[in-house]
């Protein structure tokens, strides 16, 4: 089940996504009470699509210590404008979409229980995420199937990154900062000396003036912080799943602030957290130009696929 703003589920039914952004970032606020980025409003907007369109998937669901999985159902969804008194008791209705499932299950099709506490640490690296609903790569899925289907698991847990990640789990190191903590200071640290080598200087070519909007250092990392968790620790353009300091696996994957304006300086509302090769690929591309262009990609995938 999912439910969307009865002002703005209109623009969902129409399938206009520009007017559902604008509309989000003129009216709207996330979980921690700032303006929606582009970005995040738009998987606001995909979250719908997500949910309506899927049918014979793997959903996964972590509670506690209990692990629960179900696969959905083709039958189409079904949208209804209701009050959800349990959640909103102040009288709001919303447009609720419900996509049929199986039932739930906390034990595998061997009737073995499925406890978080007893996945390998690789596993819950992946199965675990701040997202909504996030998608797993096809390695990481056919484990998923496999855990679920009670198979064994010998052919992941021996390879040399899942014992390497095991073996770093029982060490258990002791950090003043998480890891996220970590990624957000090392990120406001390159966006500083980014800007303090940046006036505008010809060389070979002109560098672009980069100067850094914020009151202060603590301002600016609270700021990036909030950008990662409005993202819900996602990349702001493929929906990637970020990785962060001390603990990543694939260092492609790191966080990466990048403006989005490339002509704009390190400010509120020019700002998005992205993949390391996210960032590194855009350079100074248009964002809604670079952006088209991954979606092309991702079409094109899908399509050779067979999604």
């Amino acid at each position: 089940m999912m439910y969307e703003d009865e002002d703005t589920y209109p623009f969902v039914a129409r399938n206009d996504k520009s007017g559902f952004i604008d509309h989000c970032r003129a009216t709207k606020k996330t979980a921690v009470g700032n303006t929606p980025t582009v970005p995040v409003a738009s998987r606001w907007f995909n979250l719908h699509e997500i949910i309506s369109k899927t049918g014979e998937d793997l959903w996964i669901h972590r509670e506690k210590n209990e692990l629960w999985w179900t696969f959905t159902r083709t039958d189409a969804a079904d949208v209804s404008l209701e009050e959800l008194p349990a959640l909103f008791p102040g009288g709001e209705k919303f447009y609720v979409t419900r996509k049929k499932t199986n039932a739930w299950s906390n034990e595998n099709r061997k009737e073995n229980r499925l406890e978080w506490a007893g996945l390998h640490a690789k596993a819950k690296h992946f199965l675990f995420t701040e997202s909504t609903f996030q998608k797993l790569s096809p390695d990481n899925a056919a484990y998923a199937v496999a855990l679920i289907e009670g198979d064994s698991l010998t052919p992941w847990h021996t390879r040399r990154d899942w014992e390497n990640k095991a073996k770093a789990a029982g060490r258990n190191p002791v950090l003043v900062f998480n890891a996220k903590q970590l990624t957000v200071a090392s990120m406001v640290m390159t966006a500083y000396d980014t800007a303090k080598h940046s006036y505008g200087q010809q060389v070979n070519r002109t560098v672009k003036s980069k100067e850094v909007k914020f009151s202060g250092k603590e301002e600016f990392e609270r700021y990036v912080e909030t950008l990662i968790d409005d993202q819900e620790g996602l990349c702001a353009v493929t929906g990637i799943r970020l990785q962060f300091e001390k603990e990543y696996e694939d260092s492609e994957l790191l966080c990466s602030l990048d403006r989005i304006d490339s002509d704009r300086h390190y400010e509120i509302d020019n700002l998005q957290v992205v993949c390391r090769f996210v960032n590194r690929w855009k350079s100074d591309s248009n964002d809604d130009e670079f952006r088209r262009l991954i979606d092309l990609v991702r079409a094109e995938h899908d399509l050779s696929s067979g999604v």
